[in-house]
């Protein structure tokens, strides 16, 4: 019954900035841990951003500033800033929720969203 719905992604050049949603039904993004993870062809998935129910965020290393991840509890959806893009970033970018902390290992994700493609051009 949980269903996690991305949008936002997009092709754009190097340097631009993206807004991704992940909109979150049957369950509630205020006493639960999402993240973001995205996947690039033959890679494994990647921790990219989480954020917990008390709003305790965690980035992945390569991230280096350049990313947010906030989320707005009424309208029971996550967001990730995505800033200063570079073609290493190009990736299907996936929301995920669990009902306890938040790990790095997308394996001990239960729900996932079916992914927003993210394209950087160089």
């Amino acid at each position: 019954q949980v269903q996690l719905v991305e949008t936002g992604g997009g092709l754009v050049q190097t340097g631009a900035s993206l807004t991704l949603s992940c909109a979150v039904s049957g369950h509630s993004v205020n006493g639960n841990a999402v993240a973001w993870f995205r996947q690039a062809p033959g890679k494994e998935r990647a921790f990219v951003a989480g954020i917990s129910y008390i709003g305790q965020t965690l980035y992945g290393d390569f991230v280096k500033g350049r990313f947010t991840i906030n989320k707005d509890n009424a309208k029971n959806t996550v967001y990730l800033q995505l800033n200063n893009l570079n073609s290493e970033d190009t990736a299907v970018y996936y929301c995920a929720l669990r009902g306890g902390v938040i790990y790095f290992d997308a394996t001990l994700w239960e729900h996932w969203g079916q992914g927003t493609l993210v394209t950087v051009s160089s």
